[in-house]
């Protein structure tokens, strides 16, 4: 059966244990408010580092489609709740072997970082 790719994939009551996870870096992830284009544009990044790790899933390509990988979401944290309702998941660097082999705390593991961790700045205002 053909299928197009995922963008964000909900943690909360997923088995994650049969399946292929990674590591999505990314200097930042972004979030936009707003009804109507264009919409707001807010950049996350790390306060501590210019790199980050998002727990990911990827899947072979099949047929004529190909590989593909989506990031992980879960609920916000205290940052990003003022924006938006959901947040990808930024590993900390300590959780980034428990994501891979799941060799941590499912809750830990998949939680929001502390409020400390993220900054947000608007890069771009909407029409709104």
């Amino acid at each position: 059966m053909p299928w197009g790719p995922v963008f964000n994939f909900r943690s909360e009551g997923r088995d994650f244990s049969d399946s292929q996870r990674c590591l999505v870096l990314a200097s930042a992830f972004f979030e936009f408010t707003g009804k109507r284009y264009p919409k707001a544009k807010h950049r996350f990044t790390l306060t501590d580092s210019p790199m980050m790790a998002i727990a990911g899933l990827w899947r072979d390509g099949n047929g004529n489609q190909p590989p593909s990988f989506t990031m992980v979401t879960t609920r916000p944290g205290p940052v990003v709740a003022r924006i938006h309702d959901r947040q990808v998941v930024v590993l900390a660097p300590r959780r980034l072997a428990d994501w891979i082999y799941l060799s941590g705390p499912k809750s830990d593991v998949l939680a929001p970082l502390p409020a400390s961790s993220l900054r947000v700045d608007q890069v771009r205002s909407g029409s709104d």
